[in-house]
């Protein structure tokens, strides 16, 4: 179990999702883990879902944790952390999931020597299925950024990455469940054109989705390969993939991550510091 005590700055569902995933996993104790919101309703939420201590101001958190997630929306990231900023202690790592706020704007709001890791998970976290990114700030220890790594991973898989790949993350794995929702609803519509009932052919397409991709992160099989067994020739799914082709599906998920990608460079070049 980790022996910190952990205060989220925000109690949204992100965070509520973390606190959630850290507890259900073992890792972490809920009577270690606080959460500050401005929101009653907020608070009083996670008081009841989560069984944790909450406040409506941040310097009661900052006093009890020596762990702070920084879950707030971007543009109140600077207010936030200006107010934090006399609060916190020498030894209490920050780890922030502020979307598009750099390392460096962090640091720079706290104090000199603050440890700072900022990670990019995803909505699926709700479901303890995230993909998440993690970054090392410029003091933040190996051990530090370990930690992060656990305490992610009790919410799905986790990868590092150079903060410079962040705005990457963003347009692939940040973004990511929405295209795939959409590629699954019109996985969706196509059952229903050739017959099914709407609520089967939704609960196939699912479950579709999500048994491909568990297949692809067990077996640790390259795609291609994945694809290939299930492909044979004059087959149903040749047909299929053929259609896919000729719409250009390929192309198009790939421009998806670049256009998101270069989108989240310019939300990045905006106030934020």
């Amino acid at each position: 179990m980790i022996d910190r005590r952990i205060g989220f700055v925000g109690a949204g569902n992100m965070a509520k999702a973390l606190v959630r995933g850290f507890v259900a996993s073992g890792l972490v104790d809920a009577a270690r883990v606080q959460a500050s919101d401005p929101s009653e309703e907020r608070r009083a939420e996670a008081a009841r879902d989560l069984g944790i201590v909450t406040h409506a101001d941040n310097a009661s958190l900052a006093r009890f944790a020596n762990l702070l997630v920084l879950a707030v929306k971007p543009q109140i990231a600077p207010a936030v952390l200006d107010e934090l900023a006399p609060l916190v202690a020498p030894e209490t790592l920050v780890i922030s999931i502020a979307a598009g706020v750099t390392l460096s704007s962090i640091e720079g709001r706290l104090p000199a020597g603050t440890r700072v890791v900022r990670a990019m998970p995803n909505t699926p976290a709700i479901a303890g299925a995230a993909a998440t990114a993690v970054s090392a700030g410029a003091r933040a220890t190996p051990e530090d950024l370990e930690l992060a790594t656990t305490l992610f991973g009790a919410v799905g898989r986790v990868v590092t990455v150079d903060e410079g790949l962040m705005d990457a993350v963003t347009g692939l794995s940040g973004s990511g469940p929405a295209y795939v929702m959409l590629v699954i609803e019109a996985l969706t519509e196509g059952g229903v054109n050739v017959g099914l009932g709407r609520e089967a052919a939704l609960l196939l397409a699912s479950q579709t989705v999500y048994g491909a991709a568990k297949l692809l992160l067990e077996t640790g099989e390259d795609p291609a390969r994945l694809r290939q067994m299930v492909t044979s020739p004059g087959g149903t799914t040749v047909a299929g993939l053929k259609a896919l082709e000729s719409g250009g599906l390929r192309p198009v998920l790939i421009d998806a991550v670049r256009c998101a990608t270069e989108r989240a460079h310019e939300l990045g070049r905006g106030p934020k510091a």
